[in-house]
């Protein structure tokens, strides 16, 4: 096809409040344990947010990812007691003056959340050799994190909590889910509605890391290199009035 008569999208530029939106989506983003109301959701709604996981970017345009839907009370539990067992594992991995406060996290919303979604990534799918990853093989898997952002983001614009549950055995879950050997487990999700968001995210707020720096990590032309100029100072402002809280409201 000519490239001339593809069709291309009548704008460039977003109105003024579809771009606030999307920053407001980032910002107030959070991964939710413990707020999930016993709310159905929305067959139109879930649907949204798995067609909105599927036109996430993909390198190549392989699309390796699958989705299922997980709503059945057993099967939840099933996963739940896996999920207690890797917790247990998790808690002796961590010094012993985090050990207790590790214990006190609320990490899941297995059983709570109405609805629990599993993101997959088929690398096989695309064939051996794709446009895009000849060189870097793990880009099927950094393809299918994007999925799950694109999700988040929908879920969070249409009010809905996610909580990204990592604390499980690979092995063990797809065994419970009959998911083939082949396939690589990228998230297990929890979804649905929420008594509140928090203004920050809960381990920052439990004081177990803190926000980085954005200077810290920003480098120019070479690792290591700093420069104090308009770009890092404009991040910092922007990164404290985020932190505050002023970000929406006086940066956009």
């Amino acid at each position: 096809m000519d490239g001339t008569t593809l069709p291309i999208q009548p704008e460039i530029n977003f109105c003024e409040d579809h771009r606030h939106g999307v920053y407001c989506a980032i910002f107030e983003r959070r991964d939710v344990r413990g707020q999930f109301k016993p709310d159905l959701v929305e067959d139109d709604k879930l649907a949204r947010l798995i067609t909105a996981a599927h036109y996430a970017p993909s390198v190549g345009f392989m699309q390796p990812w699958d989705f299922m839907v997980v709503k059945q009370q057993e099967v939840k539990q099933k996963v739940h007691d896996l999920f207690k067992t890797a917790h247990d594992e998790a808690a002796d991995m961590f010094e012993e003056e985090r050990r207790e406060t590790y214990r006190s996290l609320k990490l899941e919303g297995i059983l709570e959340s109405p609805v629990n979604l599993v993101i997959t990534c088929d690398r096989s799918r695309s064939g051996p050799v794709v446009v895009g990853r000849t060189h870097q093989k793990t880009m099927d898997l950094y393809s299918s994190v994007c999925a799950v952002q694109n999700l988040w983001l929908a879920a969070r614009a249409e009010g809905l909590g996610v909580g990204w549950v990592s604390i499980m055995n690979e092995t063990a879950l797809k065994e419970v889910l009959g998911i083939p050997k082949n396939i690589t487990v990228i998230a297990y999700l929890c979804i649905g509605y929420v008594s509140h968001f928090y203004q920050k995210p809960e381990l920052e707020m439990a004081n177990w890391r803190e926000r980085l720096a954005i200077e810290d990590i920003l480098h120019f032309d070479q690792w290591g290199q700093s420069e104090q100029n308009s770009l890092t100072q404009t991040l910092k402002d922007q990164q404290a009035a985020a932190q505050e809280g002023r970000f929406l409201s006086e940066i956009l």
